[in-house]
């Protein structure tokens, strides 16, 4: 197999482990929930807790990708182009909601959900540069890109109903790229059937 090949295969191996995208869509919904007080998760131990029960259910995902996929390393390139994104990322997300919703006299105090805008926009940017975005990734994150753009947001601040949008949207992304992922690659049982014998 060329080397072309190889790079793009784990491109789209690293990108499409979409399971990962669960807990991080349920984090963001619980984060929300937490910023308005809702029931238990007004206490930060429970928050918390909460945190450590999703990172744990990382590490059960990592060890079923492992276990059934196997590992693949990016390029020096495409860790370089995902790192960029994700450092650029963070300050887009930040800077976009004070620009665009702030009460601040220098903001523009638009109608607008920064957040769920934002957010859509690094996704979208983070596919992009993998040479990974797909169809699925554009309807999602292009979906919650439009609603979180349309000027319907007036009153209170609406990131935290942002953050709840982003949170579907990360888990239904998620659950097409892992879908996308056994397609590309095969089912797990089947390729944990055929090493069986190696």
């Amino acid at each position: 197999m060329e080397r072309k090949r190889l790079e793009s295969a784990a491109v789209s191996y690293t990108y499409f482990k979409g399971l990962y995208a669960i807990p991080g869509g349920l984090l963001a919904i619980v984060a929300a929930l937490g910023n308005w007080g809702w029931g238990p998760l007004q206490h930060s131990w429970v928050f918390l807790a909460v945190v450590a029960l999703l990172g744990a259910s990382c590490l059960l995902i990592a060890r079923y990708y492992d276990e059934h996929y196997g590992r693949a390393t990016l390029s020096t390139r495409d860790q370089w182009r995902a790192g960029i994104v994700v450092v650029a990322g963070a300050p887009l997300v930040f800077g976009t909601s004070l620009l665009l919703r702030s009460r601040a006299d220098w903001s523009l105090d638009l109608p607008v959900n920064p957040t769920a805008a934002s957010l859509a926009a690094l996704m979208l940017a983070s596919y992009a540069a993998g040479g990974v975005l797909r169809r699925h990734h554009v309807i999602v994150f292009g979906a919650l890109l439009v609603a979180g753009l349309l000027p319907v947001w007036n009153g209170a601040d609406p990131s935290n109903i942002g953050l709840c949008m982003a949170g579907v949207a990360f888990i239904v992304a998620g659950i097409l790229d892992h879908r996308e992922l056994v397609r590309t690659f095969g089912p797990a049982n089947r390729l944990t059937l055929e090493n069986a014998g190696a």
